[in-house]
């Protein structure tokens, strides 16, 4: 206890370095202004049939990523404060504010690990700063394995095995809810996230919003025709979003295909086939 209210008073009194990018920052604050608003943009995240509506802050690469790996494996948490402060914006923009949020679950010994559950954390940082209640409804069994290293496969295997829903938290469900947002910190395979939407919905507790700090393969969303500013706050159902199934953006209009997870914008690829709904709605 005593040395981990040591760090908490260095984090305080001594500048450290940026989250995501190193450069000398103010005590507390995590990242700098530029790391920050690189995760202002929500963008989709999946487009696997099997899930709810995804989103993240930011592709999984670049300062985006260091700063997810600052805070999830080595004992950044005072990251915890910006990171929950970009999803709070997020929840926000999609009008989802007064939402259910669960935590995507950890193992019980990654959690000892790190100092506890980082995206609990994270959850109840939102909802003290107003954007919802906290729903800890999912856990881990003691012998899940890690899922780094195991593709998409094994790791729905390893969630089968020992993902299960703490009927005891549902029980707890105010009769008046709102969205149900479904956290984690990266979306690699979208195995967790399908195993976690799945058995929340097999306990009558559907997801609405999948919503993840970064996500691996994601771009960035592109207005046609103009650049999108580095700081550019415009909701994603306002721009039309190209992608390209090799991670690059293609030299040649032509290449391009249309995100079908956008909408707004009107497109010459066609229309298209997916939107992310409208979660303002309450059950």
């Amino acid at each position: 206890m005593l040395p981990r209210l040591l760090r908490a008073l260095v984090d305080l009194l001594l500048p450290a370095p940026c989250g995501g990018c190193g450069v000398t920052i103010a005590p507390g604050t995590g990242l700098c202004a530029a790391c920050l608003t690189s995760l202002r943009r929500p963008l989709p995240a999946s487009e696997r049939p099997d899930l709810p509506p995804a989103m993240a802050l930011a592709p999984y690469s670049g300062p985006a990523r260091r700063a997810v790996i600052a805070y999830k494996e080595r004992g950044r948490r005072d990251l915890a404060v910006p990171l929950a402060a970009a999803l709070g914006e997020a929840l926000v923009r999609f009008g989802a504010q007064d939402c259910l949020l669960v935590p995507a679950p950890s193992r019980a010994a990654a959690a000892r690990t790190r100092g506890g559950d980082h995206m609990l954390r994270i959850a109840r940082r939102l909802a003290r700063d107003g954007h919802g209640e906290v729903l800890p409804a999912l856990a881990l069994g003691r012998h899940a394995r890690d899922s780094v290293g195991l593709d998409a496969a094994a790791r729905a295997a390893n969630l089968d095995a020992h993902l299960r829903v703490r009927r005891s938290v549902l029980g707890t469900l105010p009769p008046h809810r709102g969205p149900v947002v479904l956290l984690d910190d990266v979306l690699t395979t979208g195995a967790t996230v399908a195993a976690c939407a799945g058995a929340l919905g097999a306990a009558g507790l559907p997801v609405d919003l999948v919503l993840v700090v970064t996500a691996v393969g994601a771009l960035r969303p592109r207005v046609p025709g103009a650049r999108l500013p580095r700081a550019a706050s415009a909701p994603p159902e306002s721009l039309t979003c190209v992608s390209h199934p090799g991670g690059r953006t293609p030299t040649r209009p032509s290449a391009h295909r249309v995100h079908s997870s956008c909408r707004g914008v009107p497109s010459t690829r066609g229309p298209p086939t997916r939107h992310l709904p409208d979660i303002r709605r309450s059950r």
